[in-house]
């Protein structure tokens, strides 16, 4: 017997199952799967309306396309129920609120695209407002701390 030589020859066995098991476990972990990263979606913008006695005001008035959400207060004397429609013949969206009491506010999310929308209420000699979507806003994708 020789002295200072260490030989592995009872541990050949056992590292070989343990390199075999982690390549099988390695080999497991990958995917061919491919998938679109598609960017997300440009941040909300908050869009304020105010409903008086005259007419349903609107802003911003002009802005680019993308989800917005719309929060509303009621000026008036009455309940109103507003609606958003996109203006024109061209087919589009319309949205409308539930009931809308005096001095109370609501909020509406759409998702919106380039083109005129019109904001009405029902009432009587109420003009409404007009909104002016321009191109897409751009996406939030490197924006950080985004939901």
């Amino acid at each position: 017997m020789e002295r200072g030589r260490v030989t592995l020859r009872g541990f050949t066995r056992p590292l070989r199952a343990a390199g075999l098991l982690l390549a099988l476990a390695l080999a497991g972990c990958g995917s061919d799967t491919s998938y679109d990263n598609k960017p997300r979606p440009p941040e909300p913008i908050v869009v304020s309306a105010s409903i008086s006695t005259r007419s349903v005001s609107v802003s911003p008035t002009a802005f680019g396309g993308g989800p917005i959400t719309i929060v509303i207060t009621n000026q008036s004397d009455e309940t109103q129920q507003l609606t958003v429609e996109t203006a024109g013949a061209e087919a589009g969206i319309t949205q409308k609120t539930g009931p809308i009491n005096p001095g109370d506010t609501a909020s509406m999310k759409l998702l919106v695209t380039k083109g005129l929308y019109r904001v009405s209420v029902s009432g009587d000699g109420i003009k409404p407002g007009r909104l002016a979507v321009g191109s897409s806003r751009p996406s939030s994708q490197n924006d950080v701390l985004q939901p």
